[in-house]
């Protein structure tokens, strides 16, 4: 019967699975998104990432992915989603979203997320240029706010400014490295001091509240995060400033 058949063709995919090695793997998948081109070349490599970030590239009819160490020891299905998301996005093909639904499933797992956190912590590094600017003082906003909305209780982390005056992330909160990372876009006299004020703040929540995993979802803004943010004082007229950048 021909349904019984795909079930034990199913079957037996996912029993070989268990026994492939990750070049195997991306073979498969290749074959799997592209069945009328011949196999490449195919270099696979696990690096000394400070992440879990993973690479694909096409180069003189080779194949080279590179993974972070991370990944070598994740279970095969695991390493099978790495590839048809790597593969299909390099090749501009849709794969089945079960794919990247099972690749954040397994980052979001408590132990891979800390085994994440401690590779960070070695590996990753930080520019942290201090907190004192031309004009502002981090360390100084910081400790405003903190008494202000926090009763001074928050743990003051690193504070610097961005090496340039960027516009696309104007903060951010590191916590490997417990940093908040300012651009220095707000580095200016004090007539432009609420939009700076209010960046801090919103990155000091990120202290507050921590991100919350749950599944294969990361909920960076919670519920309560979003209503802390609101009760920044003239939080519109801020957030008028930041749309204006």
């Amino acid at each position: 019967m021909p349904e019984q058949e795909g079930l034990i063709d199913n079957a037996g995919l996912q029993s070989s699975l268990f026994f492939e090695t990750p070049q195997e793997i991306y073979a498969r998948v290749f074959r799997t998104l592209k069945p009328r081109t011949p196999l490449p070349g195919l270099r696979i490599e696990y690096c000394r990432f400070a992440n879990a970030d993973s690479f694909i590239r096409l180069e003189n009819g080779q194949l080279h992915v590179r993974i972070s160490d991370m990944l070598e020891g994740a279970p095969a299905p695991v390493t099978e989603a790495l590839a048809f998301i790597l593969v299909g996005k390099l090749y501009r093909k849709t794969v089945p979203r079960i794919y990247a639904h099972r690749y954040r499933l397994y980052l979001n797992r408590k132990d891979v997320r800390r085994q994440a956190h401690l590779v960070r912590q070695i590996r990753g590094r930080k520019f942290i240029s201090g907190p004192q600017g031309d004009h502002q003082n981090l360390e100084a906003v910081f400790e405003s706010l903190n008494a202000q909305f926090f009763d001074g209780l928050l743990g003051r982390p690193q504070l610097g400014w961005s090496r340039q005056p960027s516009r696309r992330m104007l903060g951010h909160f590191d916590p490997s490295h417990n940093a908040i990372i300012i651009s220095r876009i707000f580095d200016k006299p004090d007539d432009e001091a609420l939009a700076l004020r209010y960046v801090m703040f919103h990155e000091m929540l990120h202290l507050r509240y921590p991100v919350e995993h749950g599944g294969s979802r990361r909920c960076v803004h919670s519920r309560e995060f979003r209503e802390a943010e609101k009760r920044f004082p003239r939080y519109k007229e801020a957030k008028e400033i930041l749309k204006r950048l």
